[in-house]
């Protein structure tokens, strides 16, 4: 997984740094080895940066930080993060950001979307992101980028566990290739 929080500051744009890593070098063969690879909020931007995902991350429509919980809109159950909802499925997740705003061209948003990869669309469009993009699958369906944090809601002590499929169907995967 490749976790939020800006360790390498964001100076430039972000995850620019941290795509250029040695740390980064490695999640992009294993991404291209076939494994699975799972990006949160600044992770999602990673991704980007790194070219294991198309598009962009840019500052909100808004110009200001969101943090609250969203309804999100599942796109396909076609995926390992995804195969516990229903495709139509409306979930509450928390968004924490400033540049979560989703963009790519239309060319790319029209292959997007005609190869069933948006795995995630918002449901209250909070930051204006094309097509109100939430989270992406790569052509492989192994890499998924996802700017809402579905681990903020996977517990019942935090009052919500409507993320908790995403990690369940993952550890699911894992532990068949491991065994």
């Amino acid at each position: 997984g490749v976790p939020g929080g800006f360790s390498y500051g964001d100076y430039l744009r972000c995850g620019a740094i941290a795509a250029n890593s040695p740390i980064c070098r490695e999640l992009k063969a294993h991404a291209e080895a076939g494994g699975y690879v799972f990006g949160v909020c600044n992770g999602f931007q990673v991704l980007a940066e790194t070219g294991l995902l198309p598009g962009a991350l840019l500052r909100n429509a808004g110009l200001k930080y969101i943090c609250r919980t969203v309804p999100l809109i599942v796109g396909t159950e076609d995926s390992v993060f995804t195969q516990g909802y229903e495709k139509g499925q409306e979930i509450q997740i928390p968004i924490a950001h400033h540049d979560g705003n989703y963009f790519a061209d239309p060319a790319t948003l029209d292959r997007l979307e005609g190869e069933d990869r948006v795995a995630f669309r918002y449901g209250d469009a909070p930051n204006g992101s094309a097509r109100d993009i939430a989270g992406i699958l790569s052509e492989n369906r192994r890499v998924l980028g996802m700017m809402p944090h579905p681990e903020r809601a996977a517990e019942e002590a935090h009052g919500n566990t409507d993320g908790k499929p995403v990690f369940d169907a993952l550890a699911s995967a894992l532990a068949r290739v491991v065994a």
